[in-house]
């Protein structure tokens, strides 16, 4: 720890490997929030599509994940987890402690990925995919050989894009059930909602609209208003009305024990899947 190089802050390198959605979103919101400019960011990629995606704000395509490796101070390994310890240990020979090593790959250990690369100078994110919108939930955590700086940095990255908070990797299985997968559970219940407007008489662009609309203000209330969640619907239930109403049926359907039990469900086979 003593020995190893603070990344100078005002010049590093960003590189991707992988040149994915993932990647590209979380470089589109370094560079449109500023973090850092488009000529300090490279990736790899071969084929037309990705490296024009790429190139349209800015970044620098290279033909080889070596080179990207070569070229930067902090490398984020934005692959598929299937494949990800192919990558890092093809690379290992160019890794070094100088460098800050970053995974965003689902389900992949940070023990694992110190021992592919040969050092634990590694940061493990989990990012959700409305980083595709600037609005993720991110929660990152160090590795053995990472610094306070490392992950004041990469919660600066990954603030770009949403988000961050920062635990223990031991959390993970149950940070992917809740907000790895929770989107998913919110656009099911989107989709619920539209069905009830239409139901109720409503054309089904409009119930989308205002389902949408909805969820996504609900949500802004809830994470900036500063009141609990159940004071919020309090405050909308009035005595004898149609929001208790309608709460009424939710709770006699066992609405909360079934988004609990759907969180419960997924971190066990996040849990499952990690150990396999």
């Amino acid at each position: 720890m003593a020995n190893i190089s603070p990344i100078p802050t005002e010049s590093y390198n960003l590189g991707f490997i992988g040149a994915g959605k993932m990647a590209e979103s979380i470089a589109r919101g370094v560079v449109k929030s500023g973090v850092l400019p488009a000529s300090r960011i490279r990736t790899a990629h071969r084929g037309t599509a990705r490296r024009t995606a790429f190139e349209s704000f800015g970044v620098k395509v290279l033909d080889e994940n070596s080179q990207v490796v070569q070229e930067s101070d902090v490398v984020v390994f934005s692959v598929k987890p299937q494949v990800v310890k192919d990558v890092v240990q093809q690379l290992r020979p160019l890794l070094s402690e100088k460098q800050l090593l970053v995974s965003v790959a689902a389900g992949v250990k940070l023990k694992d990925l110190q021992e592919w690369a040969g050092h634990s100078r590694f940061i493990r994110v989990m990012p959700n995919t409305p980083a595709a919108i600037g609005v993720a939930a991110s929660v990152i955590s160090l590795g053995a050989a990472a610094t306070k700086d490392d992950g004041e940095l990469i919660s600066k990255l990954f603030g770009a894009i949403g988000k961050v908070w920062t635990a223990d990797e031991k959390l993970f299985d149950a940070i992917t059930g809740l907000s790895g997968s929770g989107p998913a559970y919110i656009y099911l219940a989107i989709e619920a909602l539209a069905d009830g407007g239409v139901a109720a008489g409503l054309p089904r662009d409009l119930a989308l609209g205002l389902a949408s609309q909805t969820v996504l203000g609900a949500a802004s209330m809830a994470a900036t208003g500063g009141k609990h969640p159940g004071q919020l619907k309090d405050d909308v239930a009035s005595p004898g009305g149609t929001t208790i109403a309608g709460i009424h049926e939710l709770e006699k359907s066992g609405f909360r024990g079934i988004l609990m039990n759907a969180v419960v469900a997924a971190a066990k086979r996040s849990r499952e899947l990690s150990q396999s």
